[in-house]
């Protein structure tokens, strides 16, 4: 039987070699899970994986069950949509916080970074994005009803309180701002006053990479958005 060829150059085609993996199906669907993680790539996740079967079942079956734990038990704050396992977060359940004072973020682990400078004591609000239209997200797509929701009727908001002033600590990037300016006409309108943090914040940095000091030097020196 003739061998097929190349339409481009009219040489005979190379067979196609089928590869296979060296590995037990198992492992290799492992290996596959684990790449798929952001920053992770096939060579780490084969040490990965290769830590894992090493490690005795009882450390094994720890991480499996915390990564089950995370995906059933976890889930977003009913008020500020931050991560939680009851109905409402442990900021928002707290009677130390500063209700009036609602910090906007874009995801939670902004939070987290400001909640660990350990200097800000009001409430926070999480948009879990921003507005972005080239990649089609608009206002619709964030948490932006229920912060205004907030705003306009107390009772939705920790502790029944009602909302005296939100600061946007939002990422300093296109997008962030953007959403700023959108953010800052939704709440003028409802006469409550807008701040933002501070620009110390390089800009395009995102918060989760900034230090401590420059985060709660953001904090204190916010500004007023007019």
């Amino acid at each position: 039987m003739a061998r097929s060829r190349d339409s481009r150059t009219g040489r005979p085609a190379e067979p196609v070699r089928e590869t296979r993996s060296v590995y037990p199906e198992s492992v290799d669907r492992l290996i596959g899970e684990l790449a798929r993680l952001p920053g992770i790539g096939r060579r780490t996740a084969e040490r990965l994986a290769f830590h894992l079967l090493r490690a005795d079942k009882p450390q094994a079956m720890r991480l499996a069950e915390a990564i089950s734990a995370v995906k059933t038990a976890v889930r977003y704050c009913d008020v500020c949509y931050n991560f939680a396992e009851r109905a409402r977060c442990a900021v928002c359940e707290s009677p130390s916080r500063d209700r009036g004072l609602v910090l906007v973020v874009e995801q939670p682990k902004d939070l987290i970074a400001l909640e660990q400078v350990g200097t800000y004591r009001g409430v926070y609000h999480v948009l879990l994005g921003n507005i972005s239209p080239l990649d089609g997200v608009g206002p619709g797509d964030l948490t932006i009803s229920r912060l205004l929701e907030r705003i306009d009727n107390p009772g939705s908001n920790s502790g029944g309180e009602r909302v005296r002033e939100v600061i946007l600590g939002l990422n300093p990037t296109l997008e962030g701002d953007g959403t700023g300016l959108y953010l800052a006409g939704e709440i003028h309108r409802r006469g409550v006053a807008v701040s933002r943090l501070a620009r110390g914040l390089p800009a395009g940095r995102e918060l989760e990479f900034a230090n401590k000091l420059v985060l709660a030097d953001a904090i204190e020196g916010r500004q007023a958005v007019r």
